[in-house]
């Protein structure tokens, strides 16, 4: 249940919120053609995605891609009233504030494939400040323009891009402006070799761990685990014979985040080391 909600506009668009729901609530995204940064200020929420529940803590945030519907978030167990905070992040509005060129956070990754939608932001002591600068215009309305209103858009951009989760957030906001959607084979393949985990790629796909692995079993007739390392280690073969690449590279080339872990692995597949399996070949 919402018991204040306060806001202001900017170009005719919601770009700044503040919201009091009191538990318990469910509170659904609309589908819409922009990008949300929402701020914890008071409790803690919990965020749906598929079959999961993510929990947001206190003082902790949560960027989201509106475009994907059917996302909540809810709380049904605390007695106090939540707060949050949102900052909107309309394509229109982009654009029109940098005509000249968009800042780093707003260009799109490069031969970054993935369909990740939600990206969730630990504690920070600079957006800690940011938003208490929030709340003292939202205090004092008489001081809000909208040369106010672009300078603090602006600034949240550079926060976040100062944040380790700079290159999900990119991901987000590029789908705003190229609303590519890649299919599930294609985001596997791309990140077949490198070093995300099982949890990394769900993220990618936009999906729950659980569907993720559903999912994959359903196209591979395999776990995600036991195929990956499958595929991982015939590169890491192909590769003993071909290259003259220390044993160490070849292992990190081929997604394995340390040279022991790729050894027994390596030598458990094929009975043999990596080393000696590249001596024998020559």
């Amino acid at each position: 249940m919402i018991i204040d909600h306060k806001k202001y506009e900017l170009f005719g668009k919601t770009l700044i919120q503040k919201m009091v729901l009191k538990p318990p609530f469910k509170f659904t995204f609309p589908t819409t053609d922009n990008a949300c940064f929402i701020y914890i200020l008071e409790g803690e929420m919990q965020y749906q995605l598929d079959d999961e529940q993510i929990d947001i803590p206190n003082k902790h945030s949560l960027f989201l891609n509106c475009i994907n519907s059917g996302k909540q978030i809810s709380n049904s167990n605390a007695s106090n009233n939540n707060e949050l905070v949102i900052v909107n992040f309309h394509p229109y509005i982009l654009k029109k504030i940098y005509d000249k060129e968009f800042p780093l956070l707003l260009q799109s990754p490069k031969n970054k494939i993935s369909n990740k939608s939600i990206e969730k932001i630990n504690n920070d002591f600079l957006i800690q400040k940011y938003i208490e600068g929030l709340i003292f215009y939202f205090d004092n309305p008489s001081l809000v323009n909208d040369d106010i209103l672009i300078l603090k858009l602006k600034e949240i951009v550079i926060l976040l891009l100062q944040t380790r989760n700079v290159e999900a957030i990119q991901v987000i906001l590029s789908q705003l402006f190229s609303p590519t959607t890649y299919t599930f084979k294609q985001i596997i393949e791309a990140h077949l070799f490198s070093q995300s985990s099982i949890e990394e790629l769900a993220q990618q796909t936009n999906l729950s761990i659980s569907s993720f692995k559903r999912e994959f079993s359903k196209l591979y007739n395999d776990t995600p685990a036991n195929y990956i390392k499958t595929k991982r280690l015939e590169k890491a073969a192909e590769l003993l014979l071909v290259s003259d690449e220390r044993i160490t590279d070849i292992a990190f080339d081929c997604g394995f985040n340390d040279l022991a872990n790729f050894t027994k692995s390596f030598s458990d597949k094929y009975n043999i080391t990596p080393s000696s399996y590249r001596s024998n070949s020559k």
